[in-house]
C-alpha cells in the first residue's frame, strides 16, 4: 500500500497525473505570507511565531549574555596573568601551590551561574513538555523519505512529499509544479504537495513515531522539534499566533534521501481551515 502510494505520489510529482492537491494548496496560500523559511546569508532566529519560540529565544539571548561576560573575564584575566606574571616582570615565581578563598569562589561561582541558569530553562523546558489538551490532534509519522499525517480526530490522512523529488535539480518541470501549488522556485526543496494546515490560535497537540529509521520533526519558527523513533509515540504541542506557511526539514540523519523531507505547516483563519477540512474529508478521508 505504502509502495503504491509512494509511486503514485512520484508520478504526481513528476507532472504524470494532475492532483486537486496542488489547486487546493494554492486557494490556502493566497492570502498567506511565507513566514518561517530560511534566508540565504541570514543570521539569527526566524521569526516567533509561538509562546514557545519567544521563549526559546530569550533564553538563548541571556545565554549568550552570560557566555560573552564568562569569554571576556577570562580573557581579561589571561591577558592580566601575562603582562603581570610573566619572566621578564616576575623573575622569581612564586612557590604556594594552595589558595583556599580561591578555590572556593571558584568553585561557588560557577554553581551559582548554572543554578541562575536553570532557573530559567527548566520552566522553559517543563512548558514544552507538559502538553496541553489539544484542540486539533495529529498523528506524524516518518518513512523514508517522507510524512505522514493523520488528523485522528477527523478521519483525514495524507502522505506529504517534497515537491520535485526525485526530479533532480530545478527544472522547468519543478518549477511549474511550484507555481500550481502556489510557491515560487524559492521555495525548491522546502514545499510539499501536501501540507499540515492549522487554525492560528488553536492548540495543536502531535504525536510523532517513525515507521522504519530515526527521523524528527520540527519547526523553527514554533520551537518545536521532536524525535520520530520507530516503535515508540512521543508527543509536542504548539499553539501559532500569526497566520502564514511555515517551514521545517527532518532533523535526524535518516538516510541518503535525508534533505529531500521537508515539512510544510499553514496556519489559517478558522474559517479557512473549516473549508480546507472539508475538502480534505473529501480526498483524503478515511
Amino acid at each position: 500500500m505504502r509502495m503504491t502510494n509512494f509511486v503514485t505520489k512520484l508520478a504526481a510529482t513528476a507532472g504524470l497525473i494532475l492532483s486537486g492537491a496542488a489547486a487546493s494548496a494554492q486557494a490556502v496560500n493566497q492570502d498567506l505570507d511565507i513566514v518561517g523559511a530560511p534566508i540565504d546569508q541570514a543570521l539569527g532566529f526566524q521569526p516567533a511565531a509561538t509562546e514557545l519560540a519567544r521563549d526559546l529565544q530569550w533564553l538563548d539571548g541571556l545565554l549568550l549574555v552570560i557566555i560573552t561576560c564568562i569569554t571576556i573575564f577570562v580573557i581579561g584575566l589571561l591577558a592580566y596573568v601575562i603582562v603581570r606574571y610573566n619572566k621578564r616582570v616576575n623573575p622569581t615565581p612564586a612557590t604556594f601551590t594552595h589558595n583556599s578563598p580561591l578555590e572556593v569562589a571558584w568553585t561557588i561561582i560557577p554553581i551559582v551561574i548554572l543554578v541562575f541558569i536553570g532557573a530559567f530553562s527548566l520552566p522553559v523546558l517543563f512548558k514544552q513538555q507538559e502538553i496541553p489538551e489539544g484542540d486539533i490532534n495529529i498523528k506524524v509519522t516518518g518513512y523514508q523519505w517522507y510524512w505522514g499525517y493523520e488528523y485522528v480526530d477527523e478521519g483525514v490522512a495524507f502522505d506529504s512529499f517534497m515537491i520535485g523529488y526525485g526530479e533532480g535539480n530545478l527544472n522547468d518541470s519543478i518549477s511549474a509544479q511550484l507555481e500550481e501549488a502556489g510557491y515560487s522556485d524559492q521555495e525548491f526543496k522546502l514545499a510539499t504537495d501536501t501540507a499540515v494546515v492549522v487554525p492560528v490560535g488553536k492548540t495543536v497537540v502531535m504525536t510523532v513515531t517513525g515507521a522504519d529509521v530515526i527521523h524528527s520533526w520540527t519547526i523553527p519558527a514554533f520551537g518545536v522539534k521532536q524525535d520520530a523513533v520507530p516503535g515508540r509515540l512521543a508527543q509536542l504541542w504548539f499553539s501559532a499566533e500569526r497566520e502564514g506557511i511555515y517551514f521545517g526539514q527532518c532533523s535526524e540523519l535518516c538516510g541518503k534521501d535525508h534533505a529531500f523531507m521537508p515539512i510544510t505547516v499553514k496556519v489559517v483563519s478558522q474559517e479557512t481551515y473549516d473549508a480546507w477540512l472539508a475538502e480534505a474529508k473529501l480526498e483524503y478521508g478515511v
